[in-house]
């Protein structure tokens, strides 16, 4: 980026003599509950129904969301209690983030486990908990609520993993 003296500073990087942010300075197992929540970037993607492949073990993603999954805040209806309603909901925890291969590309869990910077839509960098859905990075931009499926759930797989 570019800055007014025609110098340039890497992206999301900390300015010299500034604090280093946590997910730069811990590992997923070092974090506080309330850091690991904070991660989160709100975006549904991890909530979208999956497939896998039972010749290859491959998993797909679909663009069927989960019924508990709020379409427009991309946020459960039920997170307390998911599990409660849900029995195939996996809680998300460090060494689940470190087997599991089906985590969005942008996801802060993931990027943290291979130490790449956060993206410059996340809530933690913009101070804004609705970034992810302004900057139009989340499963409201092309997900399906499963009681409006109209075909098997392979004809929704999504051509990339998110």
């Amino acid at each position: 980026m570019l800055n007014k003296k025609n110098t340039y500073k890497k992206l999301n990087q900390p300015v010299a003599n500034s604090k280093l942010a946590f997910w730069q300075t811990k590992s997923l197992y070092e974090m506080t509950q309330t850091e690991w929540e904070s991660l989160c970037d709100g975006c549904g993607k991890c909530c979208l129904e999956k497939i896998e492949d039972e010749d290859s073990g491959k998993v797909y993603t679909t663009k069927i969301s989960c019924r508990l999954l709020n379409l427009e805040t991309c946020k459960c209806n039920e997170y307390k209690n998911r599990f409660q309603y849900m029995n195939d909901c996996i809680k998300l925890t460090p060494r689940k983030v470190y087997s599991i291969s089906w985590l969005p590309k942008t996801c802060a869990y993931r990027l943290v486990k291979e130490k790449k910077p956060l993206p410059l839509w996340h809530p933690l960098i913009t101070k804004n908990p609705n970034s992810t859905l302004h900057a139009k990075q989340s499963a409201k931009e092309f997900a399906v609520h499963p009681k409006l499926m109209k075909h098997h759930l392979s004809t929704y797989i999504l051509e990339e993993n998110v």
